[in-house]
């Protein structure tokens, strides 16, 4: 089980889809997430989600987009590479 403070940090995520989102505002709309777009077709999102419910409304926004999920990773503090 995890520590009760780990549950209240925020955690960085990196969260991949099929398609580009390529216009700017989407990063504003998804909370500040940094977006990249790779020539493979696909969308990585990555930054911090202050928690579960925050993750949860992203994923519903991704949803609600049809965007196909790829993935969704949470990055363990040591293995961070300072982009955000």
């Amino acid at each position: 089980m995890a520590k009760a403070n780990e549950e209240t940090q925020p955690a960085k995520y990196i969260i991949r889809v099929k398609n580009h989102l390529d216009s700017p505002h989407w990063e504003t709309w998804f909370g500040g997430m940094t977006i990249r777009t790779s020539d493979s077709g696909e969308t990585t999102l990555s930054g911090y989600v202050v928690d579960q419910c925050a993750l949860h409304g992203l994923l519903e926004k991704i949803r609600n987009l049809n965007l196909i999920l790829i993935s969704v990773q949470k990055v363990d503090p040591g293995q961070e590479t300072g982009d955000s």
